[in-house]
C-alpha cells in the first residue's frame, strides 16, 4: 500500500505514533510518507534548527517526512491555538488536493481534528479513503479544557460528525471511546479499538544516561517520577499535594516531574514551596526520559477528574508498564481497570489525594522484593495485552480493508 500518514505532531516532538510507528509500517513492506508541521509542541516554540518555510523535507528513521507551514503556538491563548490548528489545516488541505491521488489510503492522527477534516474534504474529490485514529475525543476534550467558547464547541461537534461520516474507518484507543462514538450514531462496523503501546527501549552501552543534576537529586531517596506533558488534563497539582503529605512522614520520598506544558509555571510555584518533596526539571529527549524511568522506584500518572477522561487511556500507562516499575495512579475508567488487572499499580480516583496518599505510603513501605513482583507483573501484562506487534497488525488490517472497500466501490461506480 502507498500510505500517507498525516499528523500535525511528529518527531522530534513527543508524538506518540511518531517515527517508530511510521518506520514499522514501512518495514511491513509499504510505501509510507509522513506529512506534518514544523515541530513546536508542547511548548509552542519552534525547535532549534527549524524555521517555518513553505515546504521542507527530511528523513527520520528511514521514512520521508514532509513538513508544511503552520503558526507555532500551544499556550493558553485560544486565538493562538486556533491559529495553530487552522494554519496546518490549510497547509494539509492544499497538500492533499495536490498529492492525495498518489496514495492508496490516508492514516490521520487525531487530535487535532483539522488534519482529518483536510483529508475528508480532499478525499471526497480524489476518492481516496482515509482512516482516522482518535486519541482524544473532540469536541469533549476541547470543552473541558476551557479553550473554546460554547459556539465554537458546537461548530467542532458538527465538523466531527462530518469527518466521521466521511471516514472509511475509525480507530479508537479505548473501548469506552468507541462506545461513546457508537452512542452518537457512528456505525459500530466502522469502529475498531486498538490499544496504544509503548515506545520504550532499554538503554544501550554508551548511551546518554540520567542528567547529573537529577542523578544527584535521586541519591538516598525513594524516587517517584512523572515524565511528560504538564497540562490541564494531567492536573498534576494533586500528585504534588500527595508527595508533600507523604514526605512529611517518610522524608526520603521525593516526586520528580520532568517535562513542559502550559501548566508548568503553576506547578513550578507549588514545587518551589516544598523543594524536599517535589523537584521540577525541563524536558529531555525520549531516550533520556527512559533512563530516568529506569532509575525511578515508582512511576506516577494522573488525569483530571472528569467523565471524559474515564474514556481515555493515557499512553503513559502502557509506557510505564513496559518499563517495569510500580505505578501510582489517579485515574478512572478503562485505564484504572487495565492498571488493576496488571497487578503492578496502586490506583485511586483522580483528585483523591487521600487515596493517593494511602497508596503511595503502601508502595513506599513495600520491601524491594514485593515491588519487584509488581514490576514483573506489569511487564508480563504489557507483553500479553498491550504489545506493539498486535497493534501494528490490527492497524495494517484496518488500512488494507479500507483500501479494498474503496477499490470495490470504484469498480461498481
Amino acid at each position: 500500500m502507498r500510505i500517507l500518514y498525516l499528523t500535525q505532531w511528529f518527531d522530534p516532538e513527543p508524538a506518540f505514533k511518531g517515527a517508530s510507528f511510521a518506520r514499522a509500517l514501512a518495514d511491513a513492506g509499504h510505501d509510507v510518507q509522513v506529512v506534518t508541521g514544523f515541530p513546536n509542541y508542547p511548548g509552542g516554540k519552534l525547535y532549534r534548527g527549524y524555521r517555518v518555510r513553505p515546504f521542507a523535507r527530511e528523513t527520520i528513521e528511514s521514512v520521508s517526512v514532509h513538513r508544511l507551514p503552520l503558526w507555532p503556538s500551544h499556550g493558553k491563548s485560544t486565538l493562538g491555538r486556533v491559529a495553530n490548528y487552522l494554519s496546518f489545516f490549510v497547509s494539509a488541505f492544499i497538500y492533499c488536493l495536490l498529492r492525495m491521488r498518489a496514495y492508496d489510503v490516508v492514516y490521520v492522527y487525531h487530535p487535532p481534528l483539522t488534519p482529518a477534516l483536510a483529508a475528508a474534504l480532499a478525499g471526497a474529490i480524489h476518492r481516496v479513503p482515509f482512516v482516522i485514529d482518535i486519541q482524544d475525543l473532540w469536541p469533549d476534550s476541547v470543552a473541558v479544557s476551557g479553550m473554546a467558547p460554547p459556539p465554537l464547541v458546537a461548530i467542532l461537534d458538527r465538523l466531527c460528525s462530518f469527518v466521521y461520516r466521511r471516514a472509511a474507518h475509525i480507530v479508537c484507543q479505548s473501548s469506552g471511546m468507541a462506545e461513546q462514538l457508537a452512542r452518537r450514531g457512528v456505525p459500530r462496523a466502522k469502529l475498531t479499538r486498538i490499544y496504544n503501546w509503548s515506545n520504550y527501549r532499554p538503554g544501550t552501552e554508551g548511551e546518554t544516561g540520567v542528567p547529573a543534576d537529577l542523578a544527584h537529586a535521586f541519591a538516598g531517596r525513594l524516587n517517584i517520577v512523572y515524565g511528560g506533558n504538564i497540562g490541564q488534563a494531567q492536573a498534576l497539582e494533586y500528585l504534588v499535594e500527595t508527595a508533600i503529605r507523604v514526605q512529611q512522614d517518610i522524608p526520603e520520598v521525593c516526586l520528580h516531574i520532568v517535562g513542559d506544558g502550559i501548566e508548568r509555571d503553576r506547578i513550578a510555584t507549588l514545587a518551589a514551596a516544598a523543594p524536599d518533596a517535589v523537584r521540577l526539571y525541563p524536558p529531555v529527549p525520549r531516550a533520556v526520559m527512559d533512563r530516568i524511568f529506569e532509575r525511578a522506584d515508582i512511576l506516577a500518572l494522573h488525569l483530571k477528574d472528569d467523565p471524559l477522561f474515564d474514556l481515555t487511556i493515557p499512553s503513559k500507562l502502557q509506557h510505564y508498564l513496559s518499563v517495569g516499575k510500580p505505578v501510582l495512579a489517579g485515574i478512572g475508567g478503562e485505564g484504572a481497570v487495565l492498571l488493576e488487572q496488571s497487578k503492578a499499580a496502586r490506583v485511586g480516583r483522580p483528585a483523591d489525594v487521600a487515596a493517593m496518599t494511602r497508596n503511595l505510603v503502601a508502595l513506599a513501605g513495600m520491601p524491594s522484593s514485593e515491588r519487584a513482583m509488581l514490576e514483573k507483573s506489569g511487564r508480563a501484562y504489557y507483553a500479553n495485552r498491550l504489545s506493539f506487534e498486535a497493534a501494528l497488525r490490527d492497524t495494517l488490517d484496518t488500512l488494507s480493508c479500507a483500501c479494498h472497500r474503496s477499490q470495490g466501490a470504484d469498480d461498481h461506480a
